[in-house]
C-alpha cells in the first residue's frame, strides 16, 4: 500500500497523484465561494469603499472537510494575492481558543515583523493590521471559535482576503455569507474510499461502496477511517465493513460509529497509546511524546504513530522531523476513551512521564551547545542515545520545530496545578535552551510568557524566591521594550518578594533596577537614592565589583541632574573600586566618564589629562572602540583649547581604529554612549533542582 498522509478533517490525500486530483468534490461550494469574492458588498452597493477585507466563511462540523475545502480555495485563488498566504489556527484540538495575542504574534513573525515582548493584544493586532496596510495577502483562519477572534485580525484594506473556517456562523462580522458543508456527493465519496482500498474492491461491489458512503453520510473523516480499516485488511470486502457499521446501530454520528470500529480493531497497547494522545499538548505529537505517554520504546512509538497515520487516526505534519497531529474531530472521542478506560492516577502518571521526557530532551538540547564544558559533556554521555543530539544545529532545529508543543506543554502543566515541580523544571530548562540557541532578544516574546507562568506557580505555591526572580525577569523585558512604568511596579514587587525570601541577590538586583527605572523616567533624585541603598547592601556583603559599578550609576544620576561635584566624587570612587578589583575594562570606562563630567563641569585641562589616562587603560583592556571614542573626545577638547594640529592627529588615530572594526561606527556628537547593561542571570529561573 502506498504510504500517505491523511487529513481526517478533510479529503486531502498526499499520493503520487497530480496536484489537481488530490481534492475531491465540492465543485458547487468552490464555485459559490469564488463568486462571493467578486460579489459587491453592502458598502459598495451603498456607494462607499469597503473599509476592511472581504471575509469568506466555510462552516461545518469537524470532520466535514471544511479545512480541506479552505485549503483548496486558497490554492485556486492564491495567484491573485502576490504578497502570499498567511495561515493561523484559532483553536487547539481540544477546542480551547488560542489567545488573539498569540495568533497575532505568530502572524507578525511570519511577516518578519518584530513584536515587542509582553505587548498588549490591542497593540499586536494594530501592528499586524498596519503591516498588511500596503500588502495584498490571503489570510486563512482555521477553526475559529468565535467572531471576536476573526474580527481582531481583519486587515483594514479591501485588497486582502480572509478565509475563515468555523463550526457555525460568525455573528457580528458584517457582510459574511457562510458556505455550510454537508456530505460529499456519492461519486466523490466512493472515489475517496477507492483511494484507500484500491479500485478492485469497489469495482466488484459498487453497490456496497455506495451503501457505505451513505452510511457515512458522505463525511470525509468517517470515510477516511473506513478506508483505513479496509486498507489494513486486504481480504475484507466493503460489504463486510458496511455490515459491521450497520450493527453499530444509530448511536452517535457516522464518525463516532466508524471510529468505534477502528478503535476496537486496534491491539491493546496501540489502543492505549491512541487514547493517551489526548494528553498531547496542542494535539502535537512526536515519537518521544508518544513513547513517554505510553511508557514504551521510542522506536516502537514511531512505528505505531505511522500505523495510525495509515489508518487515518492521525495527521502527518509536514516538517523536517517526524511530527503528527491529533485531528480535532477525533480529540473529544479520544478524551472520552481515556477518561473511561484509564484511572486518574494513570493519566497523571502519563503526564508526568511526558513532562520528564521533555525536561531531559531540553537538558540535552542545551548541553550540546556547551562544547567547552566537561560537565555538560559528561552529562550528555550519561544520557540514553535516543535523547542525545548529534550536533548543535540538530538540537536547534528540534527546538524550533517543537517550540509550539513545548510552550503548550508548559501552559497545560501550570493550568493542571498538580505537577508544579515538574512544570517548574520544564520551564527552567525551556528558558535555558531557548536562550542558548536563539538568544535572549530573539526569544524574548516566548520568555515573557514563560516567566508569567513561573509567576503563577510561585504565587500559587507561595514561593517568594521564585516570585522575585519571575518579577525581575518580567520587569527586565518590560524595561527593554519601553514599558518603564510597568517595569518599576514589578521591580518594587520583586524587592518585597526578595525581602520575604531573605534573598540578597534578588533584593540587591531589585534595588538597583528600581533606581535604573527612576533614572529612565527622569527622576534623578530617586534614582540616586535607590542606587545608594543598593550600594549599602553591596558594601555590607563585601561585593566590591558590584559596589564599584554602583558608584558609577550614582555618578550618572548626579550627572543627569547637573550635580557635577557629586558626580565627580562618584566616578573617582568607582575608579578606585575597579582598580582594587583589577577590572581593567571597567576602570578604563570609568575614567572616560570622569573625563566627560570634568568637561561638563568646565575643567577642560583636567578632562584632557584624564582622557589621556583613559586611553592608556583602554589600550590595556584591548577595547578598540573605547580607544577610538576617547581619541575623538580628545580631538574635540584640543580644538576647544586651540590646538587644531593635535586634534587632527587624534581624529586620524580614531579613524584608523574604526577602520579596523568593520561596521562599527561612532558618532562624534556622542562618542561614548552608555552601553545597555544586561545582567548575566537575566531570564534565569531560580529555585530549581541543582541537578538541572
Amino acid at each position: 500500500m502506498t504510504e500517505q498522509a491523511v487529513d481526517t478533517d478533510g479529503v486531502r490525500l498526499w499520493y503520487d497523484a497530480p496536484e489537481e486530483s488530490r481534492f475531491l468534490g465540492r465543485t458547487r461550494e468552490l464555485k459559490e465561494l469564488r463568486a462571493d469574492i467578486e460579489r459587491a458588498g453592502l458598502d459598495t452597493l451603498a456607494g462607499r469603499k469597503a473599509p476592511r477585507a472581504r471575509v469568506l466563511l466555510i462552516a461545518g462540523r469537524p470532520g466535514s472537510g471544511r479545512t480541506a475545502l479552505a485549503e483548496e480555495l486558497v490554492r485556486q485563488v492564491a495567484d491573485g494575492y502576490p504578497d502570499g498566504v498567511l495561515r493561523a489556527r484559532l483553536s487547539d484540538p481540544d477546542g480551547t481558543p488560542v489567545p488573539v495575542e498569540q495568533t497575532a504574534r505568530e502572524l507578525l513573525t511570519a511577516l518578519e515583523r518584530q513584536a515587542p515582548a509582553g505587548a498588549a493584544e490591542d497593540d499586536l493586532t494594530a501592528t499586524f493590521r498596519e503591516a498588511l496596510a500596503d500588502r495584498r495577502v490571503l489570510l486563512l483562519l482555521d477553526d475559529a471559535a468565535d467572531a471576536e477572534q476573526v474580527d481582531a485580525l481583519l486587515p483594514d484594506t479591501p485588497d486582502c482576503l480572509v478565509v475563515a473556517v468555523a463550526e457555525g456562523p460568525l455573528t457580528g462580522i458584517a457582510d459574511v455569507r457562510p458556505c455550510t458543508l454537508g456530505g460529499l456527493d456519492t461519486k466523490s465519496a466512493v472515489e475517496l474510499l477507492s483511494r484507500h482500498t484500491g479500485s478492485v474492491r469497489i469495482t466488484v461491489d459498487p453497490r456496497a461502496a455506495e451503501s457505505l458512503a451513505e452510511l457515512c453520510q458522505g463525511q470525509p473523516a468517517a470515510l477516511t477511517l473506513a478506508g483505513g480499516w479496509l486498507a489494513a485488511r486486504p481480504k475484507a470486502t466493503v460489504a463486510d465493513f458496511a455490515k459491521q457499521l450497520r450493527a453499530e446501530g444509530d448511536e452517535g454520528t457516522p464518525l463516532h460509529r466508524v471510529f468505534r470500529l477502528a478503535y476496537a480493531s486496534l491491539p491493546s497497547p496501540a489502543a492505549r497509546m491512541l487514547r493517551l494522545l489526548s494528553l498531547a499538548p496542542a494535539g502535537l505529537v512526536d515519537a518521544h511524546t508518544a513513547s513517554a505517554l505510553a511508557g514504551c520504546a521510542v522506536s516502537g512509538a514511531r512505528t505505531t504513530l505511522d500505523d495510525f497515520v495509515r489508518l487515518g487516526l492521525l495527521h502527518a505534519v509536514d516538517s523536517p522531523l517526524p511530527q503528527y497531529e491529533v485531528p480535532g474531530c477525533l480529540y473529544p472521542l479520544l478524551k472520552v476513551l481515556a477518561d473511561h478506560h484509564d484511572r486518574p492516577a494513570e493519566l497523571q502518571l502519563a503526564r508526568a512521564r511526558m513532562l520528564e521526557r521533555a525536561v531531559r530532551l531540553l537538558q540535552a538540547c542545551r548541553a550540546i551547545t556547551e562544547t567547552d564544558s566537561p560537565q555538560a559533556a559528561k552529562k550528555l554521555l550519561g544520557m540514553p542515545s535516543s535523547l542525545r543530539f548529534p550536533h548543535p544545529r540538530a538540537a536547534a532545529e528540534w527546538l524550533s520545530l517543537r517550540r509550539p508543543a513545548l510552550l503548550a506543554m508548559a501552559r497545560l502543566a501550570v493550568a493542571d496545578g498538580e505537577l508544579d515541580t515538574l512544570a517548574r523544571r520544564l520551564m527552567a530548562q525551556l528558558v535555558r535552551a531557548m536562550v542558548a540557541h536563539f538568544g535572549t532578544q530573539a526569544a524574548a516574546p516566548d520568555l515573557y510568557g514563560i516567566h508569567r507562568l513561573v509567576l503563577d506557580v510561585a504565587e500559587r505555591r507561595d514561593l517568594p524566591r521564585e516570585k522575585a526572580a519571575a518579577l525581575l525577569n518580567l520587569a527586565d523585558l518590560d524595561a527593554r521594550t519601553g514599558r518603564t512604568a510597568e517595569a518599576l511596579v514589578r521591580y518594587r514587587a520583586a524587592l518585597d518578594a526578595g525581602r520575604e525570601a531573605n534573598d540578597p541577590y534578588a533584593t540587591g538586583r531589585a534595588m538597583e533596577s528600581v533606581g535604573g527605572a527612576h533614572l529612565e523616567l527622569g527622576d534623578y533624585d530617586r534614582a540616586a537614592d535607590w542606587f545608594g541603598r543598593a550600594l549599602t547592601e553591596r558594601l555590607a556583603r563585601g561585593e566590591r565589583a558590584d559596589a564599584a559599578r554602583l558608584y558609577g550609576r550614582i555618578a550618572t544620576a548626579h550627572t543627569y541632574a547637573g550635580r557635577y561635584g557629586e558626580a565627580l566624587r562618584g566616578w573617582r570612587a568607582a575608579i578606585a573600586g575597579h582598580r582594587r578589583t583589577g577590572d581593567v575594562p571597567a576602570h578604563a570606562r570609568a575614567l572616560s566618564e570622569l573625563a566627560r563630567v570634568q568637561e561638563y563641569a568646565g575643567h577642560p585641562e583636567e578632562s584632557l589629562s584624564t582622557c589621556q589616562e583613559a586611553v592608556e587603560w583602554a589600550r590595556r583592556a584591548e577595547d578598540v572602540r573605547l580607544q577610538a571614542a576617547l581619541h575623538l573626545r580628545l580631538a574635540d577638547t584640543l580644538e576647544r583649547l586651540g590646538d587644531p594640529t593635535a586634534a587632527h592627529l587624534h581624529r586620524r588615530a580614531a579613524e584608523r581604529m574604526l577602520g579596523e572594526e568593520p561596521g562599527d561606527e561612532l558618532s562624534e556628537a556622542d562618542p561614548d554612549p552608555e552601553p545597555l547593561e544586561q545582567d548575566a542571570n537575566a531570564c534565569e529561573i531560580r529555585s530549581t533542582s541543582a541537578e538541572d
